[in-house]
């Protein structure tokens, strides 16, 4: 399996479509309120909108570095920081949608079997709390990195749901309209 293959595409389509939604919340809301969106949360014990877009782009990134034998760049750990502490500075939707931008950017810069050469070499995974996980490249890519990247998307996607920001699936499956057959899109 080429994990650049299953990856790349993956983070793309959905960073975009995370992208998109912050642009329908700008024009949904006043820009005084942009703010408050960002510091909306779930419930009181989870990270706000805010960490969710940057925590989104952190899996990406750090997978990106992770698969490839890479150290990290320092922007990850800023990423971290302002993820961690955006409960207290939320930041812009300008902000969001730059961190978005800047790692798709890293994901468009990439060559198309660049997470793939050190495929079937053992990974370590350190947790922020000290536990260590020993996987595959594949394991990780399949059962660590996807998931906590989608668990961030759709947090984000249900935070933005939560404050009457009119989405719906078709938001969040964009990236298959080219798919449909012409012929069978309902006329209404």
């Amino acid at each position: 399996m080429s994990l650049t293959k299953l990856l790349v595409p993956t983070y793309t389509q959905m960073l975009r479509a995370l992208s998109g939604w912050l642009k329908k919340a700008q024009a949904q809301i006043q820009k005084a309120d942009a703010e408050a969106l960002l510091s909306a949360r779930l419930a009181p014990d989870m990270f706000p909108l805010s960490t969710q877009v940057r925590f989104s782009c952190v899996q990406a990134q750090e997978a990106i570095f992770r698969l490839q034998g890479k150290p990290f760049p320092e922007s990850i750990d800023e990423l971290l920081e302002e993820g961690r502490n955006a409960g207290v500075r939320p930041g812009s939707l300008a902000d969001a949608q730059a961190r978005i931008d800047e790692t798709l950017a890293l994901l468009d810069g990439l060559t198309p079997d660049a997470l793939d050469a050190k495929a079937d070499e053992p990974l370590t995974h350190e947790l922020p709390n000290g536990m260590i996980l020993d996987l595959s490249a594949e394991q990780y890519a399949r059962d660590w990195t996807l998931a906590q990247f989608y668990f961030h998307i759709m947090t984000a996607y249900s935070i933005l749901r939560s404050e009457k920001i009119e989405l719906g699936k078709a938001d969040y499956v964009a990236h298959m309209f080219p798919y449909i057959r012409p012929d069978t899109i309902p006329k209404s």
